[in-house]
């Protein structure tokens, strides 16, 4: 697998080649490569919006640098300064490994979730890691403000005409096309929680290093991610202390990118010691490991449908069934009483689903309350950083369905059950309605760029 292959993607959509266009036009250029894209276009090529994300024909130069230093040679500068003498340089690493990317180390090894999560921490630490946590903890902190808002929300939707639909936050190549595409559309519906990547960066950058008594800076924060768009979402503005001159989070490496680091040297899992996760309060013992509810995500739609229901109108639901409209990408969920809808939520995953997400949306025939979008199809055990077969340049179906067995045998834990996350909410962010808790684990989306009153037409 190699490296260079999968992080660099130059093919464009057609939105993508449009604005390149033009800025050749706008500024006379006329390089090789551009002619190469106009020449694909002209004789009617085109490509999956899902490829536009990828590729980096829309970045500024600065976001071009921050996303190139987001890869496996960085890391290993940061290992070899910490060998050196100089310990005033010396930072200490920490890698948070997403609960998406363990189905593929466990595949890939040959082991229940659980020792691939241990073998995958023995060979972290084995490069010069010193702590590696489980980012199931910032997941539930982010579903609980999800939680929270959509209630907000809900109750205020009579003033505020774009309080519902509610989308979810947590995927960063939809948040990319909202910002830079969809625009003011869709970037007021968003939900404002943090993903659980930045939540995470947060725990570390801010409370973990607290603990450790060292500022921000001294601490290299490294995350394990199924995805390539998470590289997108570190690098974003608000997520830089200008101040302390530290990012939340560092680092993204993909599952694929460690896999490789992995066979460059030619290690074996049979000689990697197996190594308990560690608790970021600091506890001993072992990391229990569990999942949320939802398909191969962190299931956020069915989190807040379960709270909504019971929090605005008394009823308990245990179970939820989906009704599967288009494809199994697009699937929705109700909740009635007496004949009565008192909820409507959907899952819509990868971006031809998205698109007719926003074509009902321009014509307001969106009848739900909350909208749980991911631009893989799938969900983030299928994102392109793990489930892509090199070769054909494709999803290996194959694979993703090995991952979402594996993912599925994980227990359930609901966030609020979580202990370590109320000592948090104490501890840390001084009480669940704090200003601390409102800096930390929210953000705002705006609308970036040129925005299209039209979206994209794209071949499917």
């Amino acid at each position: 697998m190699s490296e260079v292959a999968i992080s660099k993607r130059k093919d464009k959509c057609e939105n993508c080649t449009k604005q390149c266009n033009k800025k050749q036009s706008d500024e006379g250029t006329n390089s090789p490569q551009e002619k190469d894209v106009n020449k694909e276009v002209s004789e009617g090529y085109q490509l999956l919006l899902s490829a536009c994300l990828s590729c980096d024909g829309c970045l500024s130069e600065e976001e071009t640098l921050k996303i190139s230093q987001q890869n496996l040679e960085q890391l290993k500068q940061v290992l070899a300064l910490n060998k050196k003498c100089d310990v005033s340089k010396h930072k200490l690493l920490v890698a948070s490994v997403c609960p998406q990317s363990l189905p593929f180390f466990a595949i890939k090894f040959g082991l229940d979730i659980n020792e691939a999560a241990h073998k995958l921490c023995g060979f972290l630490k084995s490069l010069g890691v010193q702590y590696v946590f489980d980012t199931t903890l910032a997941a539930s902190f982010s579903i609980l403000e999800s939680q929270k808002e959509f209630i907000q929300r809900y109750r205020g939707r009579n003033h505020d005409s774009n309080a519902l639909p509610m989308f979810t936050s947590s995927c960063p190549g939809w948040i990319r096309y909202s910002e830079h595409v969809l625009g003011s559309l869709v970037t007021p519906h968003i939900c404002t929680a943090r993903s659980p990547q930045q939540i995470m960066g947060c725990l570390v950058k801010d409370y973990f290093s607290k603990q450790q008594k060292l500022s921000p800076e001294k601490v290299y924060h490294v995350v394990v991610a199924p995805c390539f768009d998470k590289k997108f979402e570190a690098v974003r503005e608000e997520f830089y202390n200008i101040l302390q001159e530290s990012r939340d989070v560092d680092c993204v490496l993909t599952s694929g990118e460690i896999f490789y680091l992995m066979e460059q040297r030619k290690v074996s899992v049979e000689e990697l010691d197996s190594v308990p996760l560690d608790h970021v309060l600091g506890e001993s013992g072992d990391i229990a490991l569990v999942r949320h509810d939802g398909r191969g995500s962190e299931g956020f739609l069915e989190h807040i449908f379960k709270h909504a229901a019971k929090e605005l109108f008394g009823l308990d639901v245990h179970e939820i069934t989906y009704k599967t409209l288009r494809n199994r990408d697009f699937q929705e969920v109700t909740l009635e009483r007496d004949g009565e809808t008192l909820l409507q939520f959907a899952a819509v995953y990868g971006f031809r689903n998205i698109q007719t997400l926003v074509h009902r949306m321009r014509k307001g025939r969106v009848p739900y309350q909350l909208v749980e979008v991911l631009s893989c199809p799938g969900g983030c055990l299928s994102g392109r950083g793990q489930a892509e077969n090199e070769a054909a340049g494709r999803v290996d179906k194959t694979l993703v369905q090995q991952m979402e067995d594996t993912y599925s045998s994980l227990p359930i834990r609901l966030p609020e059950v979580n202990a370590a996350l109320h000592t948090l909410y104490q501890d840390w962010l001084q009480g669940q309605d704090s200003s601390q808790t409102s800096k930390l684990l929210h953000t705002q989306y705006r609308s970036q760029g040129q925005i299209h009153t039209q979206p994209p037409t794209m071949q499917w």
